[in-house]
C-alpha cells in the first residue's frame, strides 16, 4: 500500500473495464485521479458491445473517492486533442501536479478479412487506437517535463500488438503502432527521467470480449452463439501456458507495477500479459 502515495494519475477509457480497474488501484496505492471517457454511445464506429457511459465513469469516481482519494472526470474523446489539452491543464492545475499517464482507452472493430476492412472501419480503429494513445501523451507529457519529478507513461497496447491475428488487421496495425509510439517516446524522456512502457495484455474479461459480435467471430457456423459455445474455440486460438482465466486485474497489476517507483529503471519495454501466449 502507498506505493504512489501524493501523486496524481491519468487514466483514460476509466469509465469500466481495465480502465475502471487501473484508476480504482492507483488511488488505493495513494495516487489522486484524472479519470478520462467518452462515456457517450458512438454508432459510427459500428461496435457490437456498448461503450462507457457517464453514470459508468461516475461509478468509477465514486470508487475512488470511497478511497479517500480526489479525483476530477472528463467525458471526452481522446481524439479531440484540444479539449483533452484544456481539460488536462485545467485538472493538473486543480490537483498540483501529473506523475502518471496511463492511456488505456481503445475499441475493438468488428472483425473482417484486413482486404476487405471498411475505409471507415480502419479509420476509426486506428485513430482510436492510436491517434488517441498519441493525443493522450501530447496533453500530459509537458505537465511530467514541467513538474520535474520525472515520471510514468503506460500504453496499454494488446498481444495484437505483438502477433498477428487473422480479422483483426486493423487493431493490430494500431496496437503494433503503439509499440513504435512507446519506443519513440521512451528515447525522447529518458534523460528528463520520464519512463515509457507499453503492456500488452491477452484477452482478459471485459465487455470488449464478451459480446456477440465476438462470439460470432469464434463461432460463424452457429446464428446465435452464446458465450459458453464460443469458449473453446477462443481458447484454441488465444491458448496460453498457464492454465486459468485473465482477469482485468492482471494487467492492472502490470500497470501499477510500471507506475511507481519500483519500476524506476525500466522503460522502452514491451510487457506481456500473456499467461504465456508467446511462447506457445
Amino acid at each position: 500500500m502507498g506505493r504512489l502515495e501524493g501523486k496524481v494519475a491519468l487514466v483514460t477509457g476509466a469509465a469500466r473495464g481495465q480502465g475502471r480497474s487501473h484508476a480504482v488501484t492507483l488511488a488505493r496505492e495513494g495516487a489522486d485521479v484524472i479519470a478520462v471517457d467518452i462515456a457517450r454511445e458512438r454508432p459510427e464506429f459500428g461496435l457490437t458491445y456498448p461503450l462507457g457511459s457517464a453514470e459508468e465513469l461516475a461509478e468509477t469516481a465514486a470508487q475512488v473517492e470511497k478511497l479517500d482519494r480526489r479525483v476530477i472526470t472528463g467525458e471526452i474523446d481522446v481524439r479531440d486533442t484540444d479539449l483533452l489539452t484544456d481539460f488536462v491543464s485545467e485538472a493538473v492545475a486543480e490537483l498540483g501536479r501529473l506523475d502518471v499517464v496511463i492511456a488505456n482507452a481503445g475499441i475493438a472493430g468488428p472483425g473482417a478479412p484486413t482486404h476487405e476492412i471498411t475505409d471507415l472501419a480502419w479509420d476509426q480503429l486506428v485513430s482510436v487506437n492510436l491517434t488517441g494513445a498519441w493525443a493522450t501523451t501530447k496533453a500530459t507529457i509537458p505537465h511530467l517535463i514541467e513538474g520535474g519529478r520525472g515520471g510514468s507513461v503506460v500504453l496499454i497496447s494488446s498481444m495484437a500488438g505483438l502477433r498477428g491475428y487473422p480479422g483483426i488487421g486493423a487493431y493490430s496495425a494500431a496496437k503494433h503502432g503503439v509499440v513504435g509510439l512507446m519506443r519513440t517516446l521512451a528515447a525522447e524522456l529518458a534523460p528528463r527521467w520520464i519512463r515509457v512502457n507499453s503492456i500488452h495484455p491477452t484477452q482478459v474479461d471485459t465487455a470488449m470480449i464478451h459480446n456477440d459480435g465476438t462470439y460470432r467471430k469464434f463461432r460463424p457456423d452457429l446464428e446465435n452463439p452464446a458465450r459458453r459455445s464460443s469458449r473453446r474455440h477462443r481458447r484454441r486460438c488465444t491458448r496460453s501456458r498457464l492454465p486459468g482465466r485473465t482477469r482485468r486485474t492482471s494487467a492492472t497489476h502490470a500497470v501499477l507495477f510500471l507506475a511507481s517507483d519500483d519500476s524506476r529503471l525500466i522503460t522502452g519495454v514491451t510487457l506481456p500479459v500473456d499467461a504465456g501466449l508467446l511462447i506457445k
